[in-house]
């Protein structure tokens, strides 16, 4: 394999994948808007995978959104079509809403990878729930008190890596990756706090009263009422249990919470 298309390449977890498969000494192909990607738009797809051996996709907004079955098994036949059979896909650790999609990757012919991370560590300090504890110093999040082994996102890029280079030991294979322990919001919040010397706190609400805040934000009626049934299932404690992937798949263990919150505030993510 020499050239890899992957979507999301400024994301938390394309960029980390981009950055990783360069030094792997691989040709990567970003796909994305800029570069004239669209994932709603098919005319825009075989472009960008004409002469690749692999792809990594993300789907925006979620792999468990309505549309993501029709889209990433579309662009996952268009991709067998040109001889990119190798894809591997972002999952989601217990997220039953996904499962279509990775469906609509299996049926498309590909030699596919589903890699189900549980929640990013780095949402705390690049994604959604930055924000909030970097200006206002509080987290208003519908986690409860749910534990979940929240997974570095390099860890990941590692992961997808090895599926994608690994020949066929992982082809048609569910990958499940999560760190080493359980924490809950609040305790990951807290670790976050002890990392930076700041006050910190976390504030549990319920999926619905989330999803009016996010409403309050702009965010569409249709993108609230999938995001409040996606938290009411994903944090009701299915997801309170580790997983070995990253052991399985790269013979170490995962890296902690608690190393990567140190790292984030030494390069100054939680600055107000």
């Amino acid at each position: 394999m020499s050239t890899l298309v992957v979507t999301g390449a400024s994301g938390r977890t394309g960029s980390r994948v981009a950055a990783a498969a360069r030094a792997a000494g691989l040709t990567v192909r970003a796909a994305s808007r800029a570069r004239g990607f669209d994932w709603q738009d098919p005319s825009t797809w075989e472009p960008v995978l004409r002469g690749a051996d692999a792809a990594y996709l993300v789907y925006p907004t979620d792999v468990g959104a309505p549309d993501a079955p029709e889209a990433v098994g579309g662009l996952a036949r268009v991709a067998v079509g040109l001889g990119v059979r190798r894809l591997v896909l972002l999952s989601a650790r217990g997220e039953e809403q996904a499962l279509p999609t990775e469906e609509a990757l299996a049926g498309s012919g590909a030699e596919w990878t589903a890699v189900r991370a549980a929640w990013f560590a780095q949402n705390f300090s690049e994604g959604p729930l930055l924000d909030e504890l970097r200006t206002g110093g509080e987290l208003v999040f519908p986690g409860g008190a749910v534990r979940e082994p929240f997974v570095d996102v390099r860890d990941i890029a590692d992961v997808v890596l090895a599926a994608l280079t690994g020949g066929d030991r992982y082809v048609r294979r569910a990958l499940e990756v999560s760190g080493p322990r359980l924490l809950t919001f609040g305790e990951a919040v807290a670790e976050v706090a002890a990392a930076t010397g700041r006050e910190l706190a976390y504030r549990a609400v319920s999926p619905r009263e989330y999803g009016e805040r996010l409403a309050g934000f702009g965010v569409s009626p249709e993108e609230v009422e999938f995001l409040v049934e996606l938290f009411t299932s994903l944090l009701d404690g299915r997801n309170a249990h580790v997983s070995d992937g990253v052991r399985q798949v790269l013979g170490r263990a995962p890296r902690d919470f608690g190393d990567y919150a140190r790292e984030a505030a030494a390069a100054g993510a939680w600055k107000p």
